[in-house]
């Protein structure tokens, strides 16, 4: 006897296809709140704190440039004599090393311009606020001039920093508007100075608070 079962005609009927349980989807995870917290960007140093930094660390005096290796010595007894509180002597040798390097690289080659930067923060240990701001505001036109963002950012903050210090309102305000005609140049270009837009709203805010003193004074 055949086993086999019989054939099943299905010619003339319609085919239903056989449901078939598919399984449940799998959920695409929000990325925006599993994904992990990009680490925060440290804020650089800039203006006086970078400066600073270079005075009192522990890195090896190095020279930028052929020709720049006679400034290794100076600068360490400039450095040396800030971080012995010798601020005066520190003044002079920064004064007679810029004119020397001045003659011999140029008055803006990066050397210099360190220098000058070093000069700048000096003025301001000594309680010359006038003379920091012009020496910083100077730097942050040369190094805007050369299309360096980060350095003149950082001058201006050297410059921003000095300023504070002047206390005579009418003085301010002189020298405010110097300072924010190129801060806000700053801040209208790719660099720094467009993500730390606050600071020159707080630089703004003081020019409004010292246009009052003045006032009051005059009055």
């Amino acid at each position: 006897m055949d086993a086999r079962p019989a054939a099943v005609d299905l010619s003339g009927a319609a085919y239903v296809p056989e449901r078939v349980q598919r399984p449940a989807p799998i959920p695409i995870p929000d990325l925006a709140l599993t994904a992990p917290e990009p680490d925060p960007k440290p804020t650089p140093a800039r203006g006086f704190d970078a400066v600073a930094e270079a005075v009192l660390g522990d890195e090896p005096l190095v020279t930028d440039g052929a020709g720049a290796a006679f400034l290794v010595e100076p600068m360490g007894l400039i450095n040396e004599a800030v971080k012995a509180g010798r601020i005066e002597e520190a003044a002079g040798l920064a004064e007679r090393t810029v004119d020397e390097a001045a003659g011999r690289l140029g008055p803006e080659h990066p050397e210099v311009l360190r220098l000058r930067e070093l000069t700048a923060y000096i003025a301001y240990l000594a309680g010359d606020p006038l003379r920091s701001f012009h020496l910083s505001l100077d730097l942050a036109r040369i190094r805007h001039r050369a299309h360096d963002a980060e350095a003149a950012y950082g001058n201006v903050q050297s410059a921003a920093t000095a300023w504070r210090a002047v206390r005579d309102p009418e003085q301010g305000l002189a020298l405010g508007r110097d300072l924010i005609d190129l801060w806000t140049e700053l801040a209208t270009e790719d660099g720094p100075a467009v993500d730390d837009i606050e600071q020159l709203e707080s630089a703004r805010a003081r020019m409004g608070r010292l246009t009052e003193r003045a006032r009051k004074h005059t009055g």
